[in-house]
């Protein structure tokens, strides 16, 4: 979601989580509880995993009084859903989706309609990235604490030899003194 104080875009990733869609976007009443709940049944209609909030933060990234609005909004949906919800910084995704609007050719007033959702898919876009470069991370020290488990392992098979001349491989469980 890109949350702002009249409108709230809503973005939607493909089953995979590979790529971002914007949907529509949610024009907010004056009641929060109303907009927190609208927004908590479309994600479950959605089938959302995940519920991820750009959080506005200055240029310098820093909080301001819109990031402070945002967080009591998120703490409304937190209030009313068990989904798991995650920030995300969303510094420049506006200025990113009123470009993609312009080369588009979309008339300036035309660009309301959609700004927040295209902003809301750049969100989630960073969001997706990030956790695959997370996953891959894992998955990274994963394989080499795998690499040094097989590496430890034949440091413990041992050869020895029979008076008969055979050779016998064994493996060392402990050492008892």
């Amino acid at each position: 979601f890109d949350i702002g104080n009249k409108r709230i875009g809503v973005a939607i990733s493909d089953p995979f989580n590979e790529y971002a869609m914007p949907c529509e976007t949610y024009v907010r009443t004056k009641n929060i509880d109303t907009d927190a709940r609208a927004l908590v049944k479309l994600a479950k209609e959605k089938g959302a995993g995940v519920i991820v909030c750009g959080m506005p933060f200055q240029y310098d990234g820093s909080e301001g009084i819109q990031t402070r609005k945002t967080r009591e909004f998120i703490e409304q949906l937190r209030e009313r859903t068990d989904l798991p919800i995650e920030l995300e910084d969303e510094r420049f995704t506006t200025m990113q989706a009123r470009e993609t609007q312009i080369m588009g050719g979309i008339k300036c007033e035309d660009r309301k309609k959609t700004i927040d959702s295209i902003a809301a898919s750049y969100i989630l876009e960073s969001y997706l990235a990030r956790q695959k470069m997370k996953n891959k991370r894992e998955e990274s020290q994963m394989n080499n604490e795998m690499e040094n488990e097989v590496y430890e392992e034949e440091d413990r098979i041992f050869e020895v030899e029979a008076e008969d001349g055979t050779v016998e491989k064994l493996y060392h469980i402990a050492t008892i003194e």
